[in-house]
């Protein structure tokens, strides 16, 4: 991951310096996706234990993590805003402390309101992580290695949902299913510790060569921004220089009189292509990382042994998939195709590929708990491969070209 760039350490009369910093930066946001998802799988993992020893059903387990489903979802928004109040070292700062109490309190849950609340308090948590790790990867990326330092920190849930089926049974057959909790709990503070040491935005931190920020400040301009830019600064240049300007603005990107509004953004289409595909694709990766375990002890008789080796095979493929699609899209770009066609092409690789997920006889959390009890994980399984297909044909239909959207808001003041 790290070899994406050659980095060194390197010392000169400034101090000491890291090239390729901001890959480091992006393996701590790996780093803290993959402890998400550890402490994200460990209810899945021992659904087959926790249920049986709490005495809850199919139903029940469901609808514990829809309360999570809840908060992640409330938490999205709350979380994005946070962090463009506090920044991205307060910010998961935050987020890392409320979803690893949440993680460490599943070990004193002694039946299903406790266990639904400690289920949305880490939802709450959790969340911020995605937001986060974007807005950090937009402060150290220019434009065109974005693509790639995403697909790097969202391989964390691929490795995460990996690493955690084997680790988690090991400790729970060592030792039992809520020193489990206290364990995989725990892990997110010791993360804390490397990213109070470690992080700052590039700007401030100490460790940067001013190569590397020099590469990062430029590229985080497209030709739209640099024109827009040089207007600003003709109007603006009694009052502020162009370097003034620049270092005010969030990385990328221009402001207009603040933030749109939640109002404004449901005007433009591309909100809606994004909102409408996601809802149609997204119950796929849930319905993986929540049920595959309790799906292989129900209808494929698994023990616990059985699901801690072999539960994490299908995201060895989703890894697979991250890294290969953010590498292709940034290839294709280099290789002159439209940020619309390569991006594009990628998705519709992807989505041809998630209807072979139907022949493994494997969507929404809690309709899986009563269709289970009611009936079978087949309906579920069949439902879960036709949905991406559907939701990228809903993507292509309404986003049109893939572009940075222009606000219909006039142009006013440069605000930070």
């Amino acid at each position: 991951m790290l070899g994406a760039q050659r980095t060194e350490v390197i010392a000169t009369e400034a101090g000491f310096k890291l090239q390729g910093l901001r890959w480091w930066i992006v393996g701590l946001i790996f780093l803290a996706t993959l402890i998400n998802y550890i402490d994200r799988l460990t209810i899945s993992v021992l659904a087959p234990v926790i249920t049986r020893d709490l005495g809850l059903s199919n139903t029940e387990f469901g609808g514990i993590v829809t309360w999570f489903l809840l908060a992640y979802t409330i938490s999205q928004g709350l979380s994005g805003k946070l962090y463009d109040r506090i920044g991205t070292r307060l910010g998961f700062t935050f987020s890392i402390i409320v979803w690893s109490v949440a993680a460490m309190a599943h070990a004193f849950a002694r039946g299903l309101g406790s266990l639904s609340l400690f289920r949305f308090v880490l939802g709450f948590g959790e969340a911020g992580n995605w937001p986060g790790a974007a807005k950090t990867v937009a402060e150290w990326f220019p434009i065109k290695q974005r693509a790639f330092g995403m697909a790097i920190f969202n391989s964390g849930a691929a490795i995460g949902s990996i690493i955690a089926p084997p680790l988690i049974v090991w400790l729970a057959q060592t030792y039992n299913w809520q020193t489990t909790f206290l364990v995989t709990g725990s892990l997110g503070f010791l993360w804390l510790l490397l990213w109070l040491v470690f992080y700052q935005t590039p700007d401030r931190h100490r460790w940067i060569t001013p190569e590397e920020l020099t590469l990062i400040r430029a590229g985080q301009q497209t030709p739209e921004d640099a024109q827009i830019a040089s207007s600003i600064v003709a109007e603006e240049a009694s009052v502020a220089t162009v370097e003034d300007i620049a270092t005010s603005l969030p990385p990328g990107d221009l402001a207009v009189e603040g933030a749109p509004r939640w109002r404004e953004l449901l005007c433009y289409k591309q909100v809606w292509a994004i909102v409408l595909s996601r809802f149609l694709t997204d119950p796929i990766w849930w319905l993986y990382i929540t049920w595959l375990p309790k799906y292989l002890a129900d209808a494929r008789g698994f023990s616990l042994t059985k699901i801690g080796l072999f539960a994490w095979v299908p995201f060895v493929a989703a890894d697979a998939g991250s890294l290969t699609g953010g590498w292709m899209s940034g290839y294709l770009i280099g290789r002159g195709w439209s940020v619309d066609r390569a991006r594009k092409a990628v998705i519709l690789v992807a989505a041809l590929l998630m209807p072979a997920g139907i022949v493994a006889a494997m969507i929404f959390i809690f309709t899986t708990g009563w269709v289970v009890d009611h009936f079978s994980y087949v309906p579920i399984l069949v439902a879960a491969g036709l949905l991406a297909p559907l939701g990228t044909l809903t993507l292509f239909m309404l986003t049109g070209p893939i572009r940075r959207v222009q606000l219909k808001r006039p142009l006013g003041s440069v605000t930070a």
